[in-house]
């Protein structure tokens, strides 16, 4: 058996499924968040979808799902086939660092030597056998000891996402297009992202990490060592009796922070960071311009319509309509608009603003109108 088999027979997939996803309100709210509806029209959920790029590289057996309480029976309605050993539930939300370093801790004490790979439940990829070929790459570099990221070559300057700089090509077997990574920049300006895009030096951060599990409490250890301490105590228990005490006490101490500062920052600081530039089309579909331009293929002219059901009538106008009432819409002569309409709430904006959802969604909570959150 090869290196590389035996690397890939260790592999196991996590998917954190949190995250409201507020600048797609009033669609995801705390009850349906993000990645329990279909932006697609795929005819699934984004969290199936995520699920079935998984299965082929893990077994459904060796896939973990961490999410919030809540959504436990959503949650495993959308994925019977998910061991229920593998659903880690958060009695609230901690961010990634906390979620995915607990789900390091637990499978690296059930199967020393276990390499993971976290993939967000509410992205889209497209092409899964060219993702499923980057992340066997990534799992031959994680084997050799990197915390590894997939990035995404860049189609356009994009404002929306982060961006990580690549370096040196590194000689791994099994991980061909596997470079280091100079440093992670935050979300930039358009000017310059277009210079970025322009070097070629530039991938999109997606946010999807593989590692070693050790390799990962290690990182989270060098940076924040009291949030180590607790994912460590949690693991210890977590497949015994004691586990609800035990989260009751730690969990709602643990610092929140994301993977990004506690890990991959770090890590790409010293030299420890690689990056398998993906050529899939990859989307985090963050707002309702993103769902936009999935449906429309990148054409400006039309408009999108999602929902079963959806009564519209539309002249001379583009953009996209969300409907989940039985009510006639009807656009005349109203371009790049956004229309989300639901029982008892409904957004009306523009492409252009609709990065700005996420105020209103904190307006509301401020003004206590949680009833629509």
């Amino acid at each position: 058996m090869s290196h590389s088999t035996d690397a890939l027979n260790r592999f196991y997939g996590v998917i954190p499924a949190g995250g409201i996803g507020s600048r797609l309100w009033p669609l995801s709210r705390a009850d349906a968040p993000k990645f329990l509806h279909d932006l697609t029209g795929s005819g699934q959920t984004l969290l199936r979808d995520t699920w079935d790029r998984l299965v082929p590289l893990a077994g459904d057996q060796r896939i973990m799902v961490v999410t919030g309480r809540a959504h436990r029976a959503a949650v495993e309605a959308q994925l019977p086939e998910l061991a229920d050993h593998n659903v880690v539930l958060e009695s609230e939300p901690r961010e990634s660092s906390a979620a995915i370093g607990l789900a390091a801790a637990i499978l690296q004490k059930r199967e020393p030597g276990v390499i993971i790979g976290a993939f967000a439940a509410d992205h889209v990829i497209k092409n899964a056998v060219v993702f499923r070929q980057s992340v066997r790459e990534a799992i031959a570099a994680a084997d050799a000891g990197y915390i590894v990221t997939l990035g995404i070559q860049p189609t356009e300057p994009s404002i929306g996402f982060g961006y990580i700089k690549s370096a040196d090509p590194l000689d791994i077997a099994g991980a061909p297009t596997a470079r280091s990574v100079a440093s992670f920049v935050e979300k930039p300006d358009l000017a310059t992202a277009e210079k970025y895009v322009a070097s070629g030096d530039y991938l999109w951060n997606a946010g999807m990490f593989i590692a070693r599990a050790d390799r990962i409490l290690e990182e989270i250890g060098t940076n924040e060592p009291e949030l180590l301490a607790g994912l460590l105590e949690l693991a210890e228990v977590w497949d015994t009796p004691e586990r609800g005490a035990v989260v009751d006490r730690i969990w709602p101490k643990l610092k929140k922070i994301a993977i990004d500062y506690s890990v991959a920052e770090p890590a790409a600081a010293a030299g420890r960071l690689a990056v398998i530039p993906g050529q899939f089309d990859w989307d985090d579909v963050g707002d309702f311009a993103s769902i936009a331009k999935i449906h429309s293929g990148g054409r400006k002219r039309d408009l999108a319509i999602l929902g079963e059901g959806a009564r519209v009538l539309s002249d001379s106008s583009s953009g996209i309509v969300v409907s989940h009432t039985k009510r006639v819409i009807a656009l005349i002569g109203v371009e790049d608009i956004v229309v989300v309409d639901t029982p008892d709430a409904l957004l009306v904006t523009t492409s252009a603003n609709a990065q700005k959802v996420k105020a209103v969604v904190d307006a509301l909570k401020l003004s206590g109108s949680s009833d629509v959150l």
